[in-house]
């Protein structure tokens, strides 16, 4: 179900921060845009809500690779009742975060496009979530001689590239860097 009223969805996300700095003494200040202002210029996402958050406690949104930052969005998407596909609707950012981290993902996928076109073996990226995978997805489509696909189930999943023509070869999955969220 697509969200109905921006304005009153909104208000559901800026009271939920307000008891997150409130109760869970979080320190973020937070500006929330609905509609045709909330679009991302660079067309990575389909957001109707977006959120920038500031403040001392920005960092902690942050760390371990935005995962703080992921599952504020996951919890506004889950309180206005919106399916996993259109989880895309709403976007929280801090510190310019996404931007930043889409830069490094296109510049790891020209280093290993480089990498596979020289040495005709493919090449696996590490688990990611969905989003992540889909900028990588979208930054070799800019890349000749390159073809990717994704395999793996659910943390699991990653990114493979192959050399163009040769998405039969096989590869070995990537193991998971010990460490947070693994145990």
């Amino acid at each position: 179900m697509p969200i109905d009223d921006l304005q009153q969805a909104a208000q559901k996300i800026a009271n939920f921060l307000a008891s997150l700095n409130k109760l869970g003494g979080m320190r973020l200040k937070y500006r929330i845009t609905a509609g045709d202002g909330a679009r991302d210029p660079q067309g990575l996402e389909a957001r109707l809500i977006y959120i920038e958050l500031g403040g001392p406690d920005t960092q902690l949104l942050t760390q371990h690779n935005g995962e703080l930052l992921r599952a504020l969005e996951t919890i506004a998407a889950q309180m206005l009742r919106l399916e996993s596909r259109e989880h895309d609707l709403i976007s929280f950012d801090a510190g310019n975060f996404k931007a930043l981290r889409a830069q490094e993902l296109r510049m790891s996928a020209e280093m290993a496009a480089e990498k596979v076109i020289k040495s005709g073996v493919p090449y696996a990226f590490p688990p990611q979530n969905s989003r992540e995978r889909r900028l990588l997805h979208m930054a070799f489509k800019d890349l000749q001689g390159v073809e990717t696909a994704s395999s793996g189930e659910g943390q699991d999943r990653f990114l493979v590239v192959y050399p163009e023509g040769k998405t039969h070869l096989p590869v070995t999955p990537p193991t998971r860097p010990r460490g947070f969220g693994r145990r």
